[in-house]
């Protein structure tokens, strides 16, 4: 048996087999890999599986080679890939019947759910994230934000939250953004909200609403694998993060256009009352969005950008073109 590394896109016959595979397996192409490793014994693919920036995922073995080292094979060759890429942190999200052979493959569970399972290649790294963060007194509430890039809506939300408690966190979301690379995304939150003395910008280091930390390829649906996505997340949230910060209070902006975000907001409602935690939905100002930020960027109309973001925002958009 031998393994092939294919880099995005991957040759056609090749991309046709491991979709079969997948199939056969019962799990969903979520589209995003970086590289896909193929194992081959002769003309049939026996094994096969994906990294998508720092996730292990839609590993996958046919009927006829388990039980034969295969996933192990696979495993370890995404794992040594990533590392010569300079990848070092990996995550691995499964279901919880998985845990024991993943477990045995050098990953350690960070958080589960009744519907899955979250792993990382290094034990203790929720541990060191949460060791890093200062400890702050009083009622601390929290906001998890993307900010691609970080506009009027956001200053919005961030400046009603923090006249709400005595110290608020604001979490950078640490995944890829479609504009702005998470470093940016974090300097212009952090000097967009310089001035709110109680306010305390963090990166989520992934471990904050990311869709690459948190696949769910594994689910067939894809409306109950948004549901498992978002249940890992705030179960992450609630059990791991809040109680280590002393977090009674998540704050979120109003989403009238993402369902996706709608219907995670929705489940924040109903989740994070059982962990005594207060969840707040901040109607959002209108005719403001990231999105339409974005599109106006690549129109190159900055007078209507300028109207929508914190001149400190505006600042760094004309310093970067």
């Amino acid at each position: 048996m031998g393994i092939g590394i294919y880099v995005h896109p991957m040759p056609e016959r090749q991309k046709e087999a491991y979709l079969q595979l997948l199939e056969t397996c019962g799990l969903r192409d979520e589209g995003d890999a970086d590289i896909i490793a193929l194992m081959t014994e002769g003309d049939a693919l026996v094994a096969g599986g994906a990294l998508a920036g720092h996730t292990v995922k839609q590993l996958a073995v046919s009927p006829e080679a388990e039980g034969q080292g295969a996933m192990a094979a696979v495993l370890s060759a995404l794992i040594t890939e990533a590392f010569a890429r300079g990848v070092q942190r990996l995550f691995l999200c499964t279901k919880p019947g998985n845990l024991r052979m993943f477990s045995s493959m050098g990953f350690y569970p960070v958080v589960e759910t009744k519907d899955a399972v979250l792993l990382e290649n290094r034990r203790g790294g929720i541990e060191d994230f949460l060791a890093s963060i200062p400890k702050y007194e009083g009622v601390c509430g929290a906001v998890v934000c993307n900010c691609d890039p970080f506009t009027l809506g956001h200053r919005h939300l961030i400046e009603y939250a923090a006249a709400n408690c005595d110290n608020l966190y604001v979490f950078a979301v640490s995944e890829k953004g479609s504009m702005f690379s998470p470093e940016e995304r974090l300097d212009m939150i952090r000097r967009g909200t310089a001035d709110l003395g109680n306010c305390h910008v963090f990166e989520s280091d992934m471990y904050l609403i990311s869709r690459a930390t948190f696949p769910a390829y594994f689910i067939r649906d894809e409306e109950h694998a948004e549901l498992v996505r978002s249940d890992l997340d705030i179960e992450l949230f609630c059990g791991r993060i809040a109680p280590a910060l002393n977090i009674s209070i998540r704050f979120a902006g109003e989403e009238p256009f993402s369902p996706v975000t709608r219907a995670y907001n929705e489940r924040m409602k109903e989740l994070l009352p059982a962990h005594g935690i207060r969840f707040e939905e901040i109607p959002r100002l209108s005719g403001i969005s990231a999105g339409e930020v974005r599109r106006l960027i690549g129109s190159g109309d900055t007078d209507a950008v300028r109207k929508m973001v914190p001149e400190s925002t505006y600042e760094y958009i004309q310093s970067r073109s």
